[in-house]
């Protein structure tokens, strides 16, 4: 999957009769023309054509970076 990125969209929602707060995500298959994205980076995508049985978005930019293994430690 050269060129394919899957993004992880996470948001809070309250459940309708418990109202407990609960965390849910989707994933997405990008595309990524450029392979700009790396994991853990903060990307943002757009909806395209389909490009492929799952890519229906589009990689737009990388917001923020995440930060390299070696500048972690």
């Amino acid at each position: 999957m050269d060129k394919t990125r899957v993004v992880r969209v996470t948001r809070t929602v309250r459940h309708p009769f418990y109202q407990k707060v609960m965390t849910k995500s989707s994933k997405f298959h990008v595309h990524d023309e450029g392979n700009q994205a790396r994991s853990g980076d903060l990307v943002e995508i757009a909806s395209t054509r389909p490009l492929s049985k799952l890519k229906r978005w589009r990689l737009v930019r990388v917001v923020k970076a995440a930060p390299k293994a070696a500048e972690a430690k």
